[in-house]
């Protein structure tokens, strides 16, 4: 096993890219070993453009085997081999929002056996022994059930991993940090009035409209300007969901809100000591302290 270990837990292909996508690639060029684990396969998303269209949960219901080969080549751009999905691909679907008729559907990442899904996640982290787990906040960064579940799953998880709890799902192991993924507010402040002209159809997001948090709340800063390009191939190579605009400092979404693509990435520590800060009192390395 390589002498550091990163795992991270999304809820659907391009989570992963859109949160972690820097420090994914930046701990892979590193020889950082990271496993990245998707919950579902994203079948309840809409899809940009015509051409695959017709591939959504209210057509052909296709859209989740497609994001399998999105969610492939995004993880190829960041450096990592291949994807994983908790309990084998498709085994949990993606919910929708909450409300919805697909948060009904028994087969929903929210309506797991929560006793299942806390073994599956057991059973990766004694698998992969991480030393670092980054996760959502309690509210999923904006909200979608699924990244609180996720979230909630992740939690404990990680309590019980380091235990006797669950012994067929292998030996036990405790990470030594565990960090929430988050949106520094002042950072997207800046990123947003720095925007210059949008393509046609983008809008400007209203005030408040995008998720972020009081920047006292960030405990660590992660630069990732080296490997900012990787970041934006794995952006594009999630094409039914994102689209990132000419010269890649901004992306969208199906709505065509603009948002920021930063060349850092925000986390709360919440699980472990923390390391070494710099003047502004936060770490800059995920694995910060860890001997």
């Amino acid at each position: 096993m390589a002498d550091r270990r990163l795992l991270l837990v999304h809820a659907h292909p391009d989570d992963e890219t859109l949160t972690t996508g820097g420090v994914i690639a930046r701990y892979v060029s590193e020889g950082v070993e990271v496993t990245v684990v998707t919950c579902t396969l994203g079948e309840e998303g809409e899809v940009i453009g015509d051409e695959w269209a017709q591939l959504t949960a209210d057509r052909a219901d296709q859209l989740g085997g497609y994001r399998i080969v999105e969610l492939t080549r995004a993880l190829g751009a960041l450096g990592v081999d291949r994807p994983r999905f908790l309990g084998g691909a498709g085994h949990w679907r993606d919910s929708g929002m909450a409300g919805t008729p697909s948060a009904e559907n028994p087969r929903a990442w929210v309506n797991a056996d929560p006793e299942e899904a806390v073994e599956a996640l057991v059973a990766v982290i004694r698998e992969t022994r991480p030393h670092v787990v980054v996760t959502y906040d309690p509210v999923g960064g904006y909200g979608h059930p699924d990244h609180i579940a996720v979230h909630e799953r992740v939690t404990a998880a990680v309590e019980a991993a380091g235990t006797e709890d669950y012994p067929a799902a292998g030996a036990p192991w405790t990470p030594a940090k565990v960090y929430w993924t988050v949106t520094e507010r002042s950072a997207l402040e800046r990123g947003l009035a720095e925007m210059g002209e949008l393509p046609e159809g983008w809008r400007r997001p209203e005030p408040g409209e995008l998720p972020s948090v009081p920047d006292e709340q960030v405990t660590t800063v992660v630069d990732v300007r080296s490997v900012l390009d990787a970041k934006r191939t794995a952006m594009a190579a999630h094409a039914t969901q994102v689209l990132v605009a000419p010269g890649g400092e901004q992306f969208a979404l199906s709505n065509l809100v603009a948002q920021p693509v930063f060349d850092q990435e925000h986390f709360v520590l919440v699980r472990g000591e923390r390391g070494h800060v710099d003047a502004t009192g936060r770490e800059d390395d995920l694995f910060s302290g860890i001997g």
